[in-house]
């Protein structure tokens, strides 16, 4: 590992790591939100996403109940701990995670049968906002890794139309080109406002986009 006249971190390529390993490594270590990240105490970059979406369309102020769906490593939830400190959140992942101050962690696949009731029995009641930053582990192929995370999307969706408190707001990671429109059709009949982003925090490179469902209409009676 060098640094180079342009203050950019070289690192050699070692006996055991790809070259597509060394580049990632590069990348993170030259990375400024992740630099950040470690300097103000955030598990990962991601935060910045959350961050930087909430600056847009601030839907952090004043919650009291949160379902964090794809949890770890933490940053989301630790963005709301910090922005709403007297919000109860409740996080899922199939990957273990470091205890979080004010942070209800439950190891478990979102995918469950019981995980559903699990969430709203540890919130304590309806939330008032539902974020998924879940993704499908990739197979290489674009198509079906769009698919499978897009069928997790449909699937956050779901329980978010089903436990949201009125007013309400779902937040998710979706694909390059958004959400499709069968989903954003979904979310424009349950939701008052359907919005794209891209945060800066995202980078320019990578194929996630976020959607942010702002203004849950309520369970219809025929949805009950």
């Amino acid at each position: 590992m060098r640094g180079t006249g342009s203050g950019r971190t070289r690192v050699k390529t070692a006996r055991k790591r790809t070259a597509q390993s060394t580049r990632w490594l590069e990348r993170q270590l030259n990375d400024p939100y992740v630099k950040r990240a470690k300097a103000e105490g955030y598990r990962s970059r991601a935060a910045y996403k959350l961050l930087e979406l909430d600056e847009k369309f601030a839907f952090l102020k004043g919650v009291k109940r949160v379902v964090d769906l794809g949890l770890a490593p933490g940053g989301w939830a630790q963005v709301v701990r910090k922005a709403a400190p007297k919000a109860a959140v409740v996080g899922i992942d199939l990957l273990p995670v470091d205890p979080i101050d004010g942070v209800t962690i439950l190891l478990m696949d979102f995918m469950d049968d019981a995980a559903p009731d699990r969430l709203i029995e540890e919130l304590g009641g309806a939330p008032d906002l539902v974020m998924s930053d879940m993704a499908a582990n990739t197979v290489g192929h674009p198509q079906t890794d769009a698919l499978r995370t897009m069928a997790l999307v449909e699937t956050a969706l779901a329980f978010a139309i089903d436990v949201l408190q009125p007013g309400g707001t779902f937040v998710s990671k979706v694909f390059a080109g958004g959400a499709d429109s069968a989903l954003v059709a979904e979310m424009k009949r349950n939701f008052a406002t359907v919005k794209h982003a891209k945060p800066p925090a995202s980078r320019k490179g990578s194929v996630e986009w976020f959607v942010v469902a702002q203004g849950f209409k309520g369970r219809s009676s025929d949805q009950a």
